[in-house]
């Protein structure tokens, strides 16, 4: 048995992206996240330094979740094809098909794109997008 003191903690998913701003406002909108103090958009007419490099989204309660890291270039993942492996995804459950649909609806408003729909399948119904950098990730009725 390992004393859970002596375990690490996952703190939270880096995201590589050419755009750290942009992606961290489709993941925000998209599940309901807050900035870390200091990371939010600045006002309008000032330089953004912070979404030049590094934001961290964080729940409503303050636990850090998604981190978005800016690099110069990132190849697009061709999942499903494995030119170029997705290496990582999130995964997203909803309670229905029904609140499939309405989040569907909202990923593609926000700028996603539907890679793969499953969800006529009966026993996991789900469907896959990719964000706006490219990273898959799915959205199914669990």
């Amino acid at each position: 048995m390992v004393d859970p003191e002596s375990v690490p903690r996952l703190c939270s998913v880096v995201l590589d992206c050419t755009d750290a701003r942009a992606l961290a406002e489709f993941y925000r909108r998209l599940l309901g996240l807050v900035y870390r103090p200091g990371d939010e958009p600045p006002a309008a007419g000032q330089a953004d330094e912070r979404g030049r490099d590094w934001l961290v989204l964080r729940s409503s309660e303050g636990a850090p979740q998604l981190a978005f890291q800016q690099v110069e270039h990132l190849p697009e993942a061709t999942w499903p094809k494995h030119d170029v492996p997705q290496q990582l995804h999130l995964d997203l459950t909803v309670e229905s098909v029904a609140e499939l649909q309405v989040q569907h609806e909202r990923v593609l408003r926000l700028g996603g794109r539907l890679l793969y729909d499953r969800i006529d399948d009966p026993d996991e119904p789900l469907r896959v997008y990719a964000d706006l950098a490219g990273h898959p990730f799915c959205i199914f009725v669990g």
